[in-house]
């Protein structure tokens, strides 16, 4: 009698394809902008509503405190308006923190991060891919907002490349705080207070600073922190690029370099506040 060989043949399972870890880590991180990037697609009033507050701060600056406010010794309220919008672009990408902390705080409470961990991903990518989104919906916003300013008279008078450089220095600040945005979000616990906790900083950042008015009428110590602001640093290089009116005459270093001062607090920003929101995030989840 002859045995019947009865093994029974597994089929080979297809292995995904590994990355490196830099690779990995930028793909999952893309992958993960643009699920919020389509998310935001979905839901246009976060870019509506999000459009509405800078627009209505130019308008309120412009024509409510436009003549009562001298820049250079001249109260001329086109001047002021020139002198602004360095302030309000600045204000604006610094602002959408907010928006990173509490979209962040709603997928902790919501579960999603926790279906994210069960997935072979970089564990970096969910806060990298947030900001990557954060970032690109705030530069259609200063989009938006450029037509309005130029509307009420804003104009750029050194080049458009240098124009460029400059909304590039705030665009990288407001990358800078988002990191800052996701710290909180992981730290609170429900969006509500990641909204109020990302705000409330953000109030004495942007007003203690050149934004808004010159800062030689500010008391002495006061001016000091307004000059090393890292806010100030960005404000400044705008209107240095810009060629717009109230350029500082501070022998703050800050002031006297404000490109270099602000490419190097935005980028000391990241470093500090990436590292601190990872480490939150792997404790957090773990």
């Amino acid at each position: 009698m002859t045995a019947t060989d009865t093994t029974t043949v597994v089929p080979k399972t297809l292995a995904p394809k590994t990355r490196g870890g830099v690779a990995q880590s930028v793909h999952d991180s893309l992958v993960i902008a643009k699920r919020n990037l389509i998310r935001m697609m979905r839901i246009p009033e976060i870019v509506v509503f999000g459009l509405i507050q800078p627009v209505m701060f130019v308008l309120l600056f412009s024509y409510v405190f436009g003549g009562s406010i001298n820049v250079d010794g001249s109260s001329d309220p086109k001047a002021f308006r020139e002198f602004l919008m360095a302030g309000i672009f600045t204000q604006t990408v610094t602002f959408a923190t907010a928006g990173s902390s509490a979209g962040i705080a709603e997928d902790m409470t919501k579960g999603l991060i926790d279906r994210f961990r069960s997935l072979p991903m970089a564990r970096g990518a969910v806060l990298t891919g947030r900001t990557i989104a954060d970032l690109v919906q705030t530069a259609l916003t200063m989009v938006v907002l450029v037509a309005v300013a130029l509307l009420v008279g804003w104009r750029i008078h050194e080049g458009l490349p240098k124009a460029l450089g400059a909304f590039g220095l705030m665009l990288l600040l407001g990358y800078a705080f988002t990191w800052i945005g996701a710290l909180i979000g992981l730290s609170v616990r429900s969006p509500e207070a990641a909204t109020s906790a990302g705000l409330i900083w953000l109030f004495p950042v942007t007003f203690v600073s050149n934004a808004f008015v010159p800062t030689a009428g500010m008391p002495g110590w006061l001016q000091t922190i307004a000059d090393w602001n890292p806010f100030s640093a960005t404000v400044q290089a705008g209107r240095v690029l810009f060629g717009n009116p109230g350029v500082s005459q501070s022998d703050a270093w800050p002031m006297q370099h404000p490109v270099w001062a602000s490419l190097f607090w935005s980028l000391l920003i990241i470093v500090v506040f990436r590292t601190l929101a990872v480490r939150k995030y792997r404790s957090t989840t773990a």
